[in-house]
């Protein structure tokens, strides 16, 4: 061998036992041969345990006939070298993962002298590799135990990003989309198709759709409407909606849910439309009693007794009247929009006569009743309706304060509007009984304890009137601290 020849075999030597990959010589009939530094401290051994041991005993049992399959057509020369990934036995037992590199290098003669492999530890990415696909399946197995959850819920579930796009649903929702959008639903919000307002046939525009008042980062409970086209398979829904946000507090989505309120809106309407029929069929027996019993106060042949027997028949005749006419407005209120027949007036004199009609029956009461009207506020209303809502404020004010306690009305100008204030010291409401108040039939605990007369439809009644009128109506209340209603309606311009 030359000097140069001997050079370089040198530095091959030297390359080898300082390279941090390890490596080995392999004798054709599989025995280790050598085995530099790196490899000895991967295997955890010394280059002495190596040497004359079969490679394949260095291979872990799993791995093993299928590194022993390309070793053997390595030397059959089928192949040149190979590549495997591979569990390494290390001398104390433990294994580590090796990337190993193998090829063949030949006699002059072409005969298979010995086979150099470099193995690289991949210990660390593999376990890393491991972990990642570990939790990705502990990932999916959540994500697929919570949609079985949510597809077993009876409630339509819909997740939509920031740009209104559907992101998840269950299947509930999936149906009711299949009922709104027969030809199918393109995933974005605000698509039109067979989706009504709450009368269940006033088709929905775009941007009255739920989605998109959630993409707008609406947030809202039960607004209802009715999808499907066939009226017999029609279903109502109560749609609620809360947007998620992100780090920084921007807009990232929302999340809805699709309440089936089909039974409740249908039993709603029988009951209303009994209600109405009922009270119709009532109005007429009632207005002739009513009538023979001011024919009958006026007789003066009456004695004092009779007389007396006859006001508090009288009385309760009016109260029952009442409650009919409370029964067919509501039922009215609910089937569409309250009618109105408008004409200007001054709402100063109008709450004026309230307070006068009132006056009597808070002096039974012992309740002070108080009244600052501002003059000349002018409004186009119509003034029956906007006087019962002002009655009926006005009664509940006295009904709900104990005696001493005062009732304070006010009539005001703000912002272009007239505001008509009505505030009593009485037992007052809980957040609870404010949620709701306005709702037909409620009545709060304190009311029925207290067996004040009333049927809890009145202040329903009172909003729709307000409402159109294109006005609003709102209330504030603390337990044993009072109550103040405030009204607040549209003036004409010459107001």
């Amino acid at each position: 061998m030359t000097s140069e020849a001997m050079d370089v075999e040198r530095m091959w030597q030297l390359t080898a036992e300082h390279s941090p990959v390890g490596m080995t010589l392999v004798s054709p009939d599989g025995l280790v041969l050598t085995a530099n530094r790196a490899l000895c401290a991967m295997l955890r051994c010394d280059e002495t345990d190596l040497r004359g041991r079969s490679y394949a005993l260095l291979t872990h049992e799993s791995d093993r006939a299928r590194h022993v399959a390309l070793f053997d057509e390595t030397i059959a020369g089928t192949r040149a070298s190979y590549r495997l990934t591979k569990r390494c036995v290390r001398r104390d037992g433990t294994t580590l993962w090796g990337d190993l590199s193998a090829a063949l290098l030949r006699t002059d003669s072409g005969e298979p002298r010995y086979v150099i492999g470099q193995l690289l530890d991949v210990t660390r990415q593999r376990d890393h590799e491991d972990e990642l696909a570990e939790a990705l399946e502990q990932i999916l197995r959540q994500r697929r135990t919570a949609q079985a959850i949510l597809d077993t819920v009876g409630v339509g579930l819909l997740l939509i990003d920031r740009d209104g796009r559907f992101e998840e649903s269950n299947k509930r929702h999936a149906n009711l989309l299949k009922l709104a959008y027969p030809e199918g639903h393109l995933g974005v919000s605000g698509q039109l198709g067979a989706v009504f307002a709450a009368d269940a046939s006033t088709a929905l525009r775009s941007e009255e759709m739920p989605t998109s008042r959630a993409a707008r980062g609406d947030e809202f409970d039960d607004y209802r409407i009715w999808v499907g086209a066939d009226p017999l398979e029609q279903r109502a829904l109560s749609v609620s909606a809360r947007s998620m946000r992100d780090s920084e507090g921007g807009f990232d989505g929302a999340a809805m849910a699709y309440s089936d309120i089909t039974d409740l809106m249908r039993a709603i309407r029988t009951r209303d439309a009994f209600l109405a029929s009922v009270s119709h069929e009532l109005r007429t027996p009632l207005a002739s009693v009513i009538g023979y019993l001011e024919l009958l106060v006026d007789h003066e042949d009456l004695s004092a007794g009779a007389a007396r027997q006859v006001e508090a028949i009288q009385r309760n005749a009016g109260r029952l009247r009442g409650l009919v006419s409370d029964l067919l407005d509501s039922a009215q209120h609910r089937a569409g929009p309250v009618l109105l027949s408008r004409t200007p007036i001054d709402l100063s004199e109008l709450v004026n006569e309230a307070l006068l009609a009132a006056l009597p029956s808070a002096r039974q009461a012992g309740v002070s009743l108080d009244g600052t009207i501002e003059n000349s506020l002018r409004a186009d209303v119509d003034p029956g309706r906007v006087r019962q809502v002002v009655d009926n404020l006005v009664s509940n004010a006295v009904k709900y304060t104990d005696t001493g306690g005062t009732v304070a009305v006010r009539l005001r100008l703000a912002a272009g509007a007239g505001v008509i204030e009505v505030s009593d010291t009485g037992i007052g409401m809980d957040e609870s009984d404010l949620e709701e108040l306005f709702t037909p039939f409620f009545r709060t605990e304190a009311a029925r304890e207290r067996h004040t007369p009333g049927v809890g439809l009145g202040l329903g009644i009172c909003e729709a009137i307000v409402v159109a009128h294109g006005g609003g109506i709102e209330v504030a209340s603390v337990v044993d601290g009072g109550t103040t209603f405030t009204v607040t309606l549209p003036l004409s311009d010459d107001a």
